[in-house]
């Protein structure tokens, strides 16, 4: 009588169940499904419950099993052109917090040329029963957008906009205008711009925008631009050091004052006026595009275009269509914040502006 007693009350072998954390809340396993996955109006007080008995019970849902009821993967694709760069790792970063939040997987894509993209586009995202698809700092046709859509796949560019879809970017002719209208306020005459080469026609012109900007300020002004002064680099620390290095080491031609299309960029220059003997920003005043944490060691002038702010947006917006809630097919224009630091001043003073 007794082992039987104690063979009732025995806990079943095995990990716990939904209809385990069910019965200890007294609750039905819908309830309790609702308020672990998120998917349908549970109160707040219930949601607590349910979650604190969960975990007492060590209950993982099974997102394997929600897929099968649910018809979807809880896997997001996500197409980057580089993972190697400041802004599009944090941008990466926005993304996947959120939606590892929202009990989804993120799928990197990292393209690697032509032949690749069109792999990534046209095979591996169609193949992989994506729910949805963010897309970083890519031009897509009408055509790739339309495949994606045709195959129930909701999609959120960031960088730019794509036809049919909601996208976010930082307006980046504007942010040229602001970085170089900073130094001609300050007084500066002479201004170098250092960006990257011409963007291809699949990716949106990210740096060529910020030099139309910098050469409508200067052209607004009434001021020269000089070739010389017009720098292309690779958009490295170390090949931005090298470009600005070769520009500086002739003082008679010098410019006052450096706008680098990114901060990674801008920090190169710092050190090569610095290794020339010059004083930042007394001899040179150097302003960046980004919020780079490496800005900060430096002192750099910058506008920060909240690269995970941008990622996590992306985020959101796919959710709310995997919800099913209205997700208008419009660019979303945010607006890039100044940071004043020590980088720049008037030409031959020691301290930046207030």
């Amino acid at each position: 009588m007794i082992a039987r007693e104690l063979s009732a009350t025995r806990r079943p072998q095995g990990p716990p169940r939904l209809k385990d954390v069910a019965s200890k809340v007294g609750m039905s396993t819908a309830t309790v499904s609702r308020a672990l996955t998120g998917r349908g109006p549970v109160s707040p007080g219930t949601k607590r419950r349910i979650e604190a008995a969960a975990k007492e019970l060590g209950f993982v849902a099974s997102y394997h099993a929600s897929s099968l009821a649910s018809g979807r993967s809880r896997n997001i694709g996500v197409v980057l052109p580089y993972v190697d760069r400041w802004f599009f790792a944090t941008v990466l970063d926005g993304i996947a917090s959120t939606l590892t939040a929202a009990g989804y997987d993120a799928a990197l894509y990292n393209l690697q040329g032509e032949n690749f993209r069109e792999s990534v586009l046209t095979d591996f995202l169609l193949r992989k029963r994506l729910d949805a698809a963010a897309v970083v700092s890519l031009r897509l046709t009408p055509g790739e957008t339309e495949q994606l859509f045709s195959a129930g796949i909701p999609l959120v560019g960031i960088g730019g906009s794509l036809e049919g879809a909601p996208t976010i970017s930082v307006g980046d002719l504007n942010a040229g205008l602001r970085a170089t209208n900073h130094l001609i306020q300050l007084g500066h005459c002479r201004i170098a711009f250092i960006g990257g080469p011409p963007e291809a026609g699949r990716s949106f012109p990210m740096s060529s925008d910020r030099r139309r900007g910098f050469e409508r300020a200067m052209s607004t002004a009434g001021l020269p631009i000089h070739e010389r002064d017009q720098l292309v680099s690779d958009f490295t620390f170390l090949g931005a050091y090298q470009q600005v290095k070769n520009l500086l080491a002739e003082p008679e031609q010098r410019p006052t004052a450096v706008f680098a299309a990114t901060d990674e960029m801008a920090a190169g220059a710092i050190l090569a006026a610095r290794d020339l003997g010059l004083e930042i920003p007394r001899d040179l005043s150097v302003i960046g595009i980004d919020a780079h944490p490496l800005g900060e060691a430096f002192g750099l002038t910058t506008i920060d275009q909240q690269a995970h702010h941008q990622g996590t947006r992306a985020a959101q917006l796919l959710l709310r269509q995997l919800a099913g809630e209205p997700v208008t097919a419009g660019h979303e224009l945010h607006r890039a914040h100044f940071i004043a630091r020590s980088s720049t001043a008037p030409p031959g003073s020691n301290s930046s502006p207030a």
